[in-house]
């Protein structure tokens, strides 16, 4: 009959009953796999099952940690599992076998996580919504004709849908908010260096890139930083230590906060008004839980910061793309990618080093231009996205721009790229859903989604960003808001529930 409270337990809360006995970590594997084979026809969140692995280890002595018997899935993006099939939604890297863990797989297997499938994402992480053509879109629970987001929307839509408890992500420009806002999940991306990257990076994108996880619960979240942060030799950068266990902080409540609220896009973009009324409610409820909210903003140039961040981004995935290269030992052809990941590669050679360097220095002024509209408030609040969750292929370019696009792609011709805009016509429309999650990742500053909006059914997300290093004040409000407006109770239209 399977267990009757899954639906209602965390992942904190399942290892509590597999400590206790109450349950064993055979039966939530079983129950996890038979959810994740009801929903999946539906979502398409899964790539590869791990269904006999998993059963194995939950059979077997598992570690005496924190998640011991919990099931688990990570995204198929830098997240290598030895032994297990990885290839960045891309047909490049299709059918890579990766040769070890990376640290943070380790670290969960110390945490007694019990790994049943890697999840959907767009190719190499690149879009902001999952579609990639090797393994076709991942679907919103909430209304399957929608995107779950991305880059981890495969991990977003299978927790969202009751499969698991939580998941694997990780975020370069907000793939860790943007699922959790389409989603109704709980989405941290941690501080740059909170989380190693190792052994196979010192960093990625310039530290732009951590990984953490999406979840339903607050304490989720802060149980899965416990166990997962801390430096590796070799780490590129120092995050100070916590001064206690995130789980702990979250039992605290917070100060009295002085908020900042901007429903101004940092990139260039407008702003869907039910996403700038559910960051002016949830700076209501702030202002009603005793903190206080002002409207202020640090000062951007919306288009030259884009252009800015855009020339990083293009510069290092084709800078992945060449690593990949040496790994698979073969020559990147177009064909073996998607039309718009070639053409970000095409993009990157428009660049010289001295645009790279000019990009990064601006990066790193605004960086320091935030660091000190920090020091005057605590936090900054703002839409985590500018759009609800868009419909299933609306982001992608279309009719003729597609056609132009393809023949470029297919040609690597420098020239139709020319004649298409090259990069700034890129610039102009791709941050038109994600104009506010990129600022955490180039700062490294940390940052959540909280799911506090809705609309016509669909979840509408807020974001905050924290000081460098201060999860636990975000964690803490977090809480504080869980408390206040809980989330946990809706239902999206698709669920691994049995019938």
């Amino acid at each position: 009959m399977g267990i009757a409270e899954y639906p209602t337990l965390d992942a904190v809360g399942m290892a509590e009953l597999v400590r206790r006995r109450e349950l064993s970590a055979r039966e939530l594997v079983d129950e996890a796999i038979a959810r994740i084979e009801r929903v999946d026809p539906s979502l398409n969140a899964v790539v590869e099952r791990l269904f006999d692995r998993g059963r194995e280890s939950a059979g077997s002595s598992l570690p005496d940690g924190p998640f011991a018997g919990v099931p688990f899935a990570t995204k198929n993006l830098l997240a290598p599992i030895a032994g297990v099939r990885i290839d960045a939604g891309s047909r490049f890297f299709h059918g890579h076998v990766a040769a070890r863990d990376s640290t943070l797989i380790s670290r969960y297997r110390k945490a007694g996580l019990v790994f049943l499938a890697t999840t959907n994402t767009p190719e190499l992480g690149l879009l902001p919504f999952t579609e990639p053509e090797l393994h076709g879109p991942t679907r919103n629970p909430y209304d399957l004709a929608r995107t779950s987001g991305g880059s981890s929307g495969g991990s977003a839509a299978l927790v969202a849908a009751g499969a698991l408890p939580m998941a694997h992500a990780s975020d370069g420009g907000g793939s860790i908010r943007i699922p959790s806002s389409c989603c109704n999940l709980f989405g941290l991306k941690p501080s740059r260096g909170r989380v190693p990257v190792g052994p196979d990076y010192q960093e990625i994108w310039h530290g732009f890139v951590c990984d953490h996880v999406v979840s339903r619960t607050v304490r989720d979240s802060a149980a899965a930083l416990d166990v997962t942060q801390g430096a590796e030799p070799g780490a590129l950068y120092f995050t100070p230590p916590p001064e206690r266990p995130y789980l702990e902080e979250i039992r605290r409540p917070p100060r009295r906060l002085r908020i900042a609220l901007s429903v101004t896009p940092h990139l260039p973009a407008r702003v869907d008004p039910r996403c700038v009324e559910a960051a002016r409610a949830a700076g209501r409820l702030c202002q009603s839980l005793g903190h206080v909210v002002e409207e202020a903003s640090p000062v951007f140039h919306p288009r030259e910061l884009a252009k800015a961040f855009f020339t990083v981004v293009v510069s290092e995935a084709a800078s992945d793309i060449r690593r990949g290269e040496a790994l698979m030992k073969k020559k990147a052809r177009p064909r073996d990618f998607e039309d718009t990941t070639w053409l970000v590669a095409m993009l990157a050679q428009q660049v010289s080093a001295a645009d790279f360097a000019s990009a990064m220095g601006m990066l790193r002024d605004v960086s320091r231009h935030v660091t000190r509209f920090l020091e005057t408030y605590d936090l900054l609040l703002t839409p985590t996205l500018a759009l609800p969750p868009p419909l299933i292929g609306e982001l992608l370019p279309k009719g003729l721009e597609k056609r132009v696009q393809a023949l470029a792609a297919a040609t690597s011709s420098s020239l139709l790229l020319k004649l298409g805009g090259g990069l700034d016509a890129a610039v102009d429309r791709v941050f038109e859903f994600v104009p506010f999650t990129p600022l955490a990742n180039f700062t490294g500053l940390p940052a959540m989604s909280v799911p506090l909006g809705q609309a016509d059914g669909l979840p509408i997300g807020v974001q905050f960003v924290g000081r460098f290093a201060d999860e636990a004040t975000l964690l803490q409000l977090a809480a504080q808001l869980e408390e206040a407006a809980p989330w946990r109770g809706r239902r999206p239209k698709v669920t691994a529930d049995p019938p």
